[in-house]
């Protein structure tokens, strides 16, 4: 049996492993560099859901699938719903959405992660290629805009040592503290920082005027709508100073510069508009279609690969699902009540569902809440490939381990595909297929074959062929309410798995103890969490990580304005004692 095979977790790193001796080690070379994060080091410390259930009552697998099949039986097509996330990013993970569509239920589209900023990327440059980890290595510059790369993206680190790095983030994390330069931004105000450094570029001619006309023809337009933001207005409220600008500026001149965004960046209804500000700011410096120069952000990880699996369907909204009109709700790879926005809608909505199917690995709300849980293998004990959203890598992940329990998302889809006459090939015509996507280069590593390097090199794939500018956007008001509510990922979960976070963490300045029992409140909910002081936040925000219990209680339903995303940062917050 092939022991090497791959971390299949939403993640920018998405690893490569060797499973030897009931252990889990990472590949020596290659983007996993020989380390792996937290939750792979402990992965086989966890505990997975190992019985299926039906109304909290133990039940085989045989009859787990049966009355799966009864539910489906039981319900039109029409009040069937398929709720899938990416909890594993395994290419195989859409054989369930095949069945799914194939029969005739609705599947979900938009995002609870990163769609307006994907959506901005596009309105930009017509598609969203990412800079690869292979680019950034060449950079001199790195600029790391809301990203926290010793939580999120650790293989991000051996690729930026020893290079100059700027840090943009309302909170100082480890990097910003060892950065040449740190600008503790005001939140959601990042757009106006890209403005204002695209207008400096113009005032001191330091864009690439040449790039310009060939490539984005209307960057005067754009330079006249930055010139409406008043310059020391505008900088005295994201708090930003002339000799900062002027700093950042310094350091990026006449060099290669990487840009990497996070995904904090964008949790706003305007997220779209503040990407496509960065990527304008991009565009004016002549980054894109150069080497070591571009924007790194999430990039498509299906770029290139077509799926075989059938995912036409009517589809609804990941954000603000009416889980109310269905009478079937089939939950895979994800935790709805957890987090998907605004929790006590959420909560309220699917209670009145009469089948709730929870199809997962681990115990969470949603699991709780489930009238048929049937449990999933993890990635160890089935067959799948991955393909990532930071590098180009496609990786195989064969099964290198057997267990008794469990079904595999092949298995299952083959049981209902059988069980409802819809066409299903074998499992391995479908990975043979995803592998014919690869190439193998000459360090034996493999890749998308048909995957740009450096990405826009001719041009951009608008329908003019060229990059394309905001023409508007929304102007601030310049006044403050509340406290800015920060959702960033923690260093021991992903999202609501592994060791979840049950804290508030706020400035010391805002007057509250260690360990003081607080309500935090929107005007959409609220949540009681104890205090933990980090005076690496600024005090006009309140960090609660993605995960803790209750924390989307907070957030609205109000999806972005583009991409159909979550806007988890969009409403401010007061806090109280209990």
């Amino acid at each position: 049996m092939n022991n090497n095979t791959a971390c299949p977790l939403d993640c920018f790193d998405a690893c490569e492993i060797v499973y030897e001796n009931d252990k889990i080690t990472p590949k020596k070379n290659g983007h996993t560099n020989g380390f792996l994060c937290p939750h792979l080091n402990h992965y086989k410390k966890f505990t997975h859901i190992t019985k299926p259930r039906y109304n909290g009552e133990e039940i085989t697998m045989d009859e787990a699938l049966l009355r799966l099949k009864e539910m489906i039986e039981d319900s039109n097509k029409d009040e069937i719903l398929h709720y899938k996330g990416n909890g594993n990013f395994g290419l195989m993970q859409d054989v369930t959405s095949h069945f799914f569509a194939s029969y005739g239920a609705t599947l979900t589209d938009g995002s609870l992660c990163d769609g307006a900023g994907e959506a901005g990327i596009i309105k930009g440059r017509g598609s969203n290629k990412n800079m690869p980890l292979s680019e950034i290595s060449k950079s001199d510059v790195v600029i790391i805009w809301g990203r926290n790369p010793h939580i999120t993206n650790s293989h991000l680190l051996p690729v930026i040592k020893d290079k100059k790095i700027i840090v943009i983030d309302p909170v100082k994390t480890k990097i910003a503290s060892s950065a040449d330069l740190y600008i503790q931004i005001k939140p959601h105000t990042d757009i106006l920082l890209a403005f204002m450094l695209s207008r400096f570029l113009h005032i001191e001619g330091n864009y690439d005027e040449k790039y310009l006309e060939k490539i984005a023809n209307e960057y005067e337009e754009y330079y006249e709508l930055s010139q409406t933001l008043r310059i020391k207005k505008t900088l005295d409220f994201i708090d930003v100073t002339l000799g900062q600008i002027g700093d950042f500026l310094g350091l990026i001149e006449d060099k290669k510069v990487a840009i990497v965004c996070g995904v904090g960046i964008q949790k706003y209804r305007d997220g779209a508009d503040v990407m496509q500000a960065i990527d304008a700011f991009a565009v004016n410096l002549g980054l894109f279609g150069k080497e070591g120069c571009g924007v790194a952000y999430l990039g498509n990880s299906k770029e290139a690969i077509s799926s075989p699996f059938n995912t036409k369907a009517k589809k609804v909204s990941k954000v603000d699902t009416k889980f109310s009109k269905f009478k079937t709700v089939f939950i895979q790879g994800t935790n709805p009540l957890s987090q998907m926005p605004d929790s006590f809608r959420v909560i309220k909505e699917i209670s009145s569902v009469k089948n709730i199917v929870y199809f997962g690995l681990e115990e969470n709300e949603s699991s709780a809440m489930a009238h048929l849980v049937i449990p999933a293998k993890n990635f160890l004990y089935k067959n799948d490939i991955r393909t990532s959203y930071s590098h180009n890598a496609i990786i195989n992940m064969p099964r290198v381990a057997e267990c008794d329990y469990g079904i595999s998302e092949y298995d299952l889809s083959a049981y209902l595909c059988n069980s409802f006459n819809v066409k299903l090939k074998s499992e391995a015509e479908y990975i043979e297929y995803f592998k014919s996507f690869g190439a193998k280069r000459e360090d034996g590593s493999w890749h998308v074959k048909d995957r740009e390097e450096i990405p826009y090199k001719d041009s951009f794939d608008t329908d003019t062929k060229k990059f394309a500018f905001l023409e508007e956007f929304d102007k601030p008001e310049y006044k403050d309410k509340g406290l800015y509510l920060i959702t960033s990922k923690s260093y021991k979960s992903q999202n609501s798995q592994f060791n979840r976070e049950e804290n508030v963490y706020l400035n010391s300045s805002l007057g509250f103890k260690e360990d003081e029992l607080v309500n935090i409140s929107s005007s959409i909910g609220n949540v009681k969490l104890k205090v933990k002081i980090n005076n690496n936040l600024r005090d006009d925000c309140v960090l609660i990580y993605s995960g803790t219990k209750g924390v989307n209680a907070l957030t609205t339903s109000l999806p972005s304005f583009f991409g159909k995303s979550a806007a988890y940062q969009e409403e401010k917050v007061e806090i109280n004692r209990c």
